[in-house]
């Protein structure tokens, strides 16, 4: 059959050649773009998945860029604190130096002093100096703020912190109580009584975690000069004594695991009185009356020991690290140090130690904003009023500045002892911080940088696999699709031009 009006052939070879233009055009897209997803049409469900992936991409080398400006952020703080800590200690050698009473001059103790002076004064400019794009970095404005600080507490120090509300209350659950090392002597009376011996002495070595002493009494000293004379020695042995009516109480001048207490009666010399008692487990001002040891016994001669406790606790549900008073918890949700009171570390109970209401150095170091991506750091004051905290046996709280010309703790007349204390509980915090900011660095920071390089690379690679071109299979599209639109087009030619042959049958 022979048609003009309607050219089947010719429809159905345009067909073919505009499906045919259509790959070689897509073929040519993806060749110029490299990307084998343009818009939607050419894989939906790999468009989505692509712009997710395109997502997470970016938020991750972002991230990258956080933790790397933290980490810019914490050199700065180092160098500052490398800084003082240098000055500690020189500072510590002036202490020392100054404390050669009988080998200095009053000029040479002033001189020291106005270099101690200086050292102060370069601390707090160095603290007030030391910033990141003009914020303070060692002043204290990246220590957290807190409120509802109860009396239990002695000291604090919050390392980190991270919460969603306004505030995070810090509870504590003191579960084992913290106790010195005691022993208790029993002469029965008011003084020390040889029972008539003569020309003997009664002679104890009395030890501590700070070293050991051995001392003798003579009948007839009283029980408060036994008293004084064993504190004499208190620095040297860390063990003090008390009179307690008919006897003395020897007791570790640091509560804790550590700390202990021990007597060896070395020479009895028929001494008077009961003996040597340890105190009850559950009561420590109580004498536990079943353990008594004559100071004749050979269990007194090989020496009697009795040992601290360190107390135990949980803050906010985690079990405490210990020592002595002091406890700490390290999560990565709180991360916080306390010093309680003695008679709150010695009681069972439950209380809020304060709350947390703000502050930190707060970094996002994760490709997701929220509680888990970020980082808290407490950034401690360590200008000289701050630093070194110690209380001394009058109970007063002493500070760095407290070696300043005309404070109680100078080098010229002040109580160069507890100065030393202070400098050396200054140098202890300087180097907990750098410690700190240290393994910040090189755990937190670091590792977060190289998970989040290896999560871009495998995630760049998921988002290639699934949008960009491949041009080997694509080239050979392309020669395809060139072949069969030059096909086509040579068909459609040939189509249109068929019609003409009904002509012929006109004659």
């Amino acid at each position: 059959m022979s048609r003009i009006n309607t050219n089947v052939q010719s429809l159905l070879a345009q067909r073919v050649l505009g499906q045919n233009n259509n790959t070689l055009n897509t073929s040519l897209e993806r060749l110029s773009t490299g990307l084998r997803v343009n818009r939607g049409a050419d894989d939906p469900a790999g468009l989505i998945a692509s712009e997710n992936l395109r997502s997470e991409l970016s938020a991750a080398n972002a991230a990258i860029g956080n933790a790397e400006r933290a980490d810019q952020v914490v050199n700065i703080a180092e160098g500052g604190l490398q800084e003082i800590s240098s000055l500690l200690t020189e500072l510590q050698g002036l202490l020392t130096s100054s404390a050669n009473d009988a080998g200095l001059s009053g000029e040479e103790k002033e001189a020291n002093q106005l270099q101690v002076d200086s050292i102060l004064q370069t601390i707090d400019r160095i603290a007030g100096e030391t910033k990141f794009q003009g914020r303070n970095l060692l002043n204290g404005s990246l220590d957290f703020t807190t409120s509802s600080v109860g009396s239990q507490v002695a000291d604090f120090q919050i390392n980190g912190a991270k919460f969603d509300a306004t505030s995070l209350d810090v509870d504590i659950n003191v579960t084992g109580s913290a106790q010195q090392a005691g022993l208790y002597l029993s002469f029965g009376g008011t003084a020390v009584n040889l029972g008539g011996a003569t020309g003997s002495a009664f002679t104890i070595e009395i030890a501590g975690v700070d070293g050991n002493r051995e001392l003798s009494f003579a009948s007839g000293t009283s029980l408060t000069d036994v008293a004084a004379t064993i504190n004499s020695f208190s620095d040297v042995t860390g063990v003090e004594a008390t009179t307690s009516g008919t006897g003395i109480s020897l007791n570790s001048s640091d509560f804790g695991g550590s700390a202990f207490v021990s007597v060896d009666v070395v020479t009895a010399a028929n001494v008077q009185g009961s003996g040597i008692f340890t105190f009850s487990s559950t009561d420590a001002n109580t004498v536990a009356t079943s353990s008594a040891q004559t100071f004749a016994s050979t269990a007194a001669a090989n020496g009697i020991r009795d040992d601290g406790q360190d107390i135990e606790a949980f803050v906010n549900g985690l079990k405490a690290t210990t020592d002595g008073r002091s406890l700490s918890v390290s999560s990565d949700f709180l991360d916080i140090e306390f010093e309680l009171e003695t008679a709150n570390a010695q009681t069972l109970a439950s209380f809020q130690a304060l709350s947390i209401t703000g502050g930190g150095a707060e970094f996002q170091l994760g490709s997701s904003v929220d509680l888990n991506g970020k980082v808290s750091l407490g950034i401690q004051d360590v200008q000289s009023r701050q630093l070194g905290r110690f209380v001394d046996s009058s109970s007063n709280t002493r500070f760095l500045d407290d070696l300043g010309s005309g404070s109680d703790l100078n080098l010229v007349d002040g109580d160069l002892t507890a100065a030393q204390e202070v400098v050396s509980n200054a140098i202890s915090q300087v180097s907990s911080l750098r410690g700190r900011l240290g393994a910040f660095q090189a755990n937190t920071i670091g590792s977060t940088i190289r998970n989040l390089q290896v999560g871009v690379e495998n995630t760049a690679a998921a988002e290639s696999q699934i949008r960009d071109a491949d041009f080997a299979a694509e080239t050979a599209n392309l020669t395809r699709s060139q072949i069969l639109v030059s096909a086509a087009t040579n068909s459609l030619s040939l189509a249109n031009s068929q019609p003409q042959n009904v002509l012929q049958l006109l004659g």
